[in-house]
């Protein structure tokens, strides 16, 4: 593989290890953040500002905290596109709001460069192991030569579509996870105040969808494939959530997630779809 010149700015816990990992698959890597520190531990070329990391570049990569500050980065007084040349890739890895991604690739292609926002999934360990989850968004052939960079930061990158899909795809997931960790905290913070061993309670919800996860068992087996014949009823659904609600309101077990979740439950009882399987909840909201 040929070398390369990249420009990296954000040298932060998950970009210093990022940008590592592509000096050690050969590549000539120029490092900014607005923390000198962070520059002198990264171990890269250290650069001045972001345009100068991007002086006579082949790519970018920015991993920023938020969406003003890749902009800034990017497009501001002394930010990258001032230097980087024409037809180079800008590729964002930073996690931010989908319709400011949209915003950047639109400014970064105005400007004469192609995009690609590739987010990243997992901790700061893959990062340090190369073995990041990347999502991709951007076109066929601008992915391509994104490769080449990214297979050296990770070694699971999922092409999710055009510019913007990846920052989508980003937020999508994390709103699953972070939602479903306020779900597994109450569910044992109920476990353990009903008196329920909290191991037995968790080898219980590990055999079961509650463990294992509506994307692996029930949401494939029946609605996305266009089945809501009941294989466990909403309106039964309904019946052991007020259950499991009455039971945390008398041993004062809190249910934050448990209680938002009912409504929504009972809004597919008076929809009709209480005799429907509960996988149903998917057809449910994509009508409202």
């Amino acid at each position: 593989m040929p070398v390369k010149k990249i420009g990296f700015i954000g040298l932060g816990v998950m970009g210093a290890p990022m940008s590592r990992n592509l000096v050690m698959g050969g590549h000539e890597v120029t490092g900014f953040d607005l923390s000198a520190e962070a520059i002198r531990a990264a171990g890269n070329r250290p650069a001045s500002s972001a345009a100068a990391a991007a002086d006579g570049a082949d790519c970018i990569i920015t991993m920023l905290p938020k969406g003003d500050h890749v902009k800034q980065a990017l497009f501001g007084d002394g930010g990258a596109c001032e230097k980087l040349p024409k037809g180079s890739l800008v590729i964002d890895m930073s996690t931010v709001q989908p319709l400011e991604t949209d915003e950047i690739a639109a400014e970064a292609q105005s400007r004469g460069f192609r995009f690609v926002d590739a987010p990243v999934g997992r901790t700061s360990r893959h990062a340090e192991e190369g073995k990041l989850l990347i999502m991709a968004g951007a076109e066929v052939g601008d992915l391509e030569d994104a490769r080449q960079y990214l297979s050296l930061m990770g070694d699971t990158i999922i092409h999710c579509g055009k510019p913007g899909m990846g920052s989508r795809a980003k937020i999508v997931n994390n709103y699953m996870s972070i939602v479903s960790n306020v779900v597994v905290a109450e569910s044992l913070v109920l476990a353990e105040r009903s008196g329920l061993d909290l191991d037995v309670a968790i080898d219980v919800c590990r055999g079961t969808t509650a463990g294992q996860g509506h994307l692996n068992t029930t949401y494939p087996a029946k609605v996305l494939q266009g089945d809501t014949a009941p294989g466990f009823m909403l309106d039964l659904a309904l019946k052991d959530l007020k259950i499991a609600l009455e039971l945390a309101a008398r041993i004062n077990a809190p249910t934050y997630a448990g209680a938002a979740a009912r409504p929504v439950y009972e809004l597919g009882q008076a929809c009709g779809k209480g005799r429907e399987d509960w996988t149903a909840m998917l057809q449910l909201l994509r009508g409202i």
